[in-house]
């Protein structure tokens, strides 16, 4: 028996879209105001959203349960199953002591206070945002700018202001995956959209930085770095989201905007040191004590990364992997059980655990072969992996209770009446369309979260006007990481790295007037891509079952020969650099002895 979707239940639909908006009102109440954990103000989220399905829109109960079930599983692979595996490369690097190389590295490039800001604040941290994301970029660079002897409000707040670029890619292109899942559209498609909208912020940052450290005059002092920093970065990420894809911008970006400006730094340096007026007590070391084999060793887990998400990326290698496993299957009850307002079944998407093709299972191999080179075991890792896992639980509960939320609000008919809602404003929609990320992140201190919130909505209320959908369901993800800054989660992340428990307030009134700044600019340039510089567009199709032709499968094979060797490689790099180096220690000890 099937059932059909309501559009305006309560026959006005101003009223219907208020009473559809009451679990999104109901999760702003309870992070922003009753100030809830996330976990369970999502898993109280998706119980109202249940309810008003059932008792509002009239969708059967059985229906309403596994619409949930579905988002959950999504929520819980591939999404929850990425950040796992990002997670965990970079605890086992904090583990075996390679992490405090590549922070004592970094600190020793410069002591000018505002290249440090530039390397550490934005370089850096939008590397470690792709790496990880959640928090962690904000938390490190901060705490790493404070041992330098940066005031712990200005380390908190130019670091968080940073995080804006990177936001959208973090966590190997976590976000944009989720939007992709939530929508129908490609991923390649909204990587494409992002990665030429959040350059332009890229380029400005590094500049808006420096003034808000030292001021206008003393940031022209270091305009040649500015621009190495800013434009290095912008280029990377266009270039690697509109080629690579979702999962690399942020690391490849953020690797080439540090090496652009450590190049720099050797042949040009500012006219005057800069520090600021008062500073506390510096704790990092900045005299550079590791040799190049050290430096190597240490990033030697997120050159692995790097070069593994890059193949698992490849369409060949993806036929291959999956030619070896996956399984899809229908959610029993649900396929072909919902039709829309207009009498047309909704189309519900198989679920397809491609456990080996999966970005996630890249990042886990590529934390596993890491082990050996940053001398940890493989019992270590064992037991750092559990430790990630209940690190993360309260994380994957609400991930998955988002979207379980989305899915059921999509399959009930709820994000259609919100969108007729929002398509009432017309020409005008462009334009607040970042502002529903921006909402959906203040909220939730995801853009993934609020990507599968809001981007089903977006889509709608794109179609419904006649725009081009990757438009605005991009833009929920631009916007959403100016966003970042001000979200109540981040403001204690930051506070709590620096030393300010309790004094959040002050970190909320230093950035949120930047925020609002920041979501402007992408409102401007989503409705100018809408209606004026439609060429912008990428040119894509909507996601559809593909069948592997067989010469992509024996290229893919042919692929992850070439990574293998690739890895080969690298290993043997780590160790010729790390035997020359215990030579050299060993023949110390001897000529002392002597």
């Amino acid at each position: 028996m099937n059932w059909t979707q309501l559009t305006d239940p309560l026959n006005q639909i101003a009223l219907s879209a208020f009473v559809a908006a009451i679990p999104i009102f109901f999760i702003f109440w309870a992070l922003a105001i009753q100030k809830m954990k996330g976990y369970k103000a999502s898993l109280l989220t998706v119980f109202i959203a249940i309810l008003f399905a059932v008792i509002l829109y009239g969708m059967p109960v059985n229906l309403a349960l596994l619409s949930t079930l579905h988002g959950a599983l999504y929520g819980l692979f591939p999404i929850c199953w990425i950040i796992i595996g990002a997670v965990f490369l970079y605890n086992i690097t904090v583990q075996s002591g390679q992490f405090e190389v590549i922070k004592n590295f970094m600190a020793s490039i410069t002591p000018d206070r505002r290249l440090q800001g530039l390397l550490i604040a934005f370089s850096f941290g939008a590397f470690l945002e792709g790496a990880t994301g959640f928090g962690a970029p904000i938390a490190i660079s901060a705490a790493m700018l404070v041992g330098l002897g940066f005031n712990p409000l200005y380390a908190a707040g130019i670091c968080l202001i940073a995080n804006t670029a990177p936001v959208a890619f973090g966590a190997v292109g976590t976000p944009i995956i989720m939007a992709s899942q939530v929508s129908d559209i490609p991923e390649m498609a909204i990587s494409q959209m992002v990665g030429r909208t959040l350059p332009i912020l890229s380029v400005i940052i590094p500049f808006y930085l420096v003034i808000l450290m030292a001021g206008y005059k003393k940031s022209i002092e270091v305009l040649p770095a500015i621009i190495v920093s800013g434009v290095s970065f912008a280029f990377f990420q266009w270039f690697s989201s509109n080629y690579l894809g979702p999962m690399l911008p942020d690391v490849i970006a953020g690797l080439a905007s540090i090496i652009s400006l450590m190049v720099l730094l050797k042949y040009w340096k500012p006219k005057t040191l800069w520090r600021f007026s008062e500073e506390p007590q510096q704790t990092i070391d900045t005299e550079l004590k590791y040799t190049t084999g050290q430096v190597v060793r240490a990033w030697s887990p997120f050159i692995i990364m790097t070069v593994m998400v890059i193949a698992w990326g490849l369409a060949p290698v993806k036929a291959a992997l999956n030619s070896m496993g996956i399984i899809k299957f229908a959610i029993p009850g649900l396929q072909d059980a919902i039709l829309k307002a207009d009498g047309s079944p909704l189309v519900i998407k198989p679920f397809e655990f491609n456990y080996l093709s999966t970005p996630g299972t890249a990042l886990l191999i590529a934390a596993i072969i890491s082990l050996p080179f940053i001398g940890l075991s493989f019992k270590s890792g064992a037991k750092v992996y559990l430790a990630t896992l209940n690190q993360l639980k309260f994380p994957i509960i609400t991930i998955a209770s988002v979207v379980g939320f989305a899915f059921i609000a999509n399959n009930s008919g709820m994000s259609n009446t919100m969108a007729m809602a929002l398509a009432s404003t017309g020409v005008l929609f462009p334009f607040f369309s970042p502002m529903l990320g921006w909402l959906g992140v203040f909220l939730t201190g995801s853009d993934t979260s609020a990507n599968a919130l809001f981007c089903k909505l977006q889509y709608t209320s794109a179609e419904t006007l006649g725009i081009d959908p990757v438009v605005t369901v991009s833009a929920n993800a631009s916007g959403g990481v100016t966003g970042k800054m001000i979200s109540p989660q981040s403001i204690a992340i930051g506070s709590a790295a620096v030393g300010l428990v309790g004094k959040e307030s002050d970190l909320l009134r230093f950035t949120v007037k930047h925020s609002f700044i920041m979501l402007f600019v992408i409102c401007i340039l989503t409705i100018l891509q809408a209606y004026v510089i439609t060429w912008i567009i990428p040119t894509y199709e909507m996601m559809l079952a593909a069948t592997a032709a067989a010469s992509d499968i024996s290229k893919g094979f042919m692929y992850l020969l070439i990574l293998a060797l690739v890895i080969v490689t690298i290993a043997l790099v780590v160790y010729v650099l790390n035997r020359n180096r215990s030579k050299e220690e060993v023949q110390t000890v001897y000529s002392k002895v002597e």
